[in-house]
């Protein structure tokens, strides 16, 4: 976890190669002691495809800095940090660099979620409001329907991302669908995929009206509520940023990306738990030895940060 991160509307930062507090004995998984022996055991020596890899990466996505290691068998052989971890300040990116972790937090989510269906404290497939009752029923199209949590993990649920215009994330996904099919065509000029490609090339009148690429949509960064400063209590708390906007469509029917989603599911973890939603991740992020996974504030000191 060395990108960024931000779910359930919470940022969490965290770096699973960095070294524990001197009072603990560091973690035999990490192989710090001795990485001679681990790189040995592994039978090959990762750096020469680190160092060229590394940097092409780098300059690929655009990143000021980053942090790559490499583990067998979980122990570490290798880490390197490239470029900065502060770049006003010059301060370069190394092993220990805490960076924010964005949405892969949703994954972190994600296993808790697991960890309480595992233990028969949660149920995926029964309506959220069990569990959330300050979360209100919904319609689509006049017609009651249920947001369940297996269809929020999965991005089926409806709920609307950072953008609020439907209109416009309907003529996006449009226009993506009609893209995606110009290039499986594209892709079986010989008609291979017989029915498949007959149906493709033959979009229906309503497909045919979208077929104009959409205006130009904002991306996540233009979006006022990515830099929301406000503090919530709770999870439960957060939810009013979003529980009484209209479903974009019905729930299971497509795939609509959802941070607000997963906002909806760090207020079930909490019941479901009997924990609020920070405490219970930072049990497990203990019982995992991850020590350097806290949560992203701006008051507190987090040692290697980077900004």
């Amino acid at each position: 976890m060395r990108s960024a991160l931000r779910s359930s509307g919470l940022d969490w930062q965290g770096l699973g190669l960095a070294p524990p507090p001197p009072s603990r004995s560091p973690p035999a998984r990490r192989g710090a002691a001795r990485p001679e022996r681990a790189r040995e055991a592994a039978g090959w020596t990762p750096a020469p495809f680190g160092c060229s890899l590394s940097p092409r990466t780098q300059d690929e996505v655009g990143a000021p800095g980053i942090v790559v290691g490499v583990s067998v068998d979980g122990k570490e052989v290798w880490s390197e940090g490239l470029g900065y971890a502060d770049v006003e300040n010059r301060v370069p990116c190394k092993p220990e660099t805490v960076m924010r972790i964005a949405s892969i937090s949703k994954s972190l989510t994600m296993v808790a979620l697991a960890k309480l269906w595992e233990t028969g404290k949660l149920d995926l497939d029964i309506p959220v409001q069990y569990y959330v009752p300050e979360f209100p029923e919904k319609e689509y199209e006049g017609e009651k329907v249920s947001v369940t949590t297996r269809l929020l993990i999965s991005h089926l649920s409806g709920i609307r991302h950072y953008e609020k215009d439907m209109k416009k994330v309907k003529e996006e996904k449009a226009y993506k669908a009609l893209k995606m099919m110009k290039e499986t065509v594209e892709s079986d000029p010989d008609g291979s995929h017989g029915d498949l490609a007959k149906a493709k090339t033959e979009p229906d009148s309503d497909a045919k009206g979208k077929n104009a690429k959409p205006g130009k949509k904002k991306n996540d960064f233009e979006q006022g509520e990515l830099y929301l400063k406000e503090k919530f209590e709770n999870s439960i708390e957060s939810l009013r940023l979003f529980k009484n906007d209209p479903l974009f469509f019905k729930p299971g029917s497509q795939f609509l990306y959802s941070t607000f989603g997963y906002t909806l599911l760090a207020a079930i973890v909490e019941r479901a738990s009997g924990c609020k939603y920070l405490d219970y991740m930072q049990k497990i992020f203990h019982d995992l030895d991850m020590l350097t996974t806290v949560q992203e504030e701006n008051e507190p000191v987090i040692y290697n940060r980077a900004r």
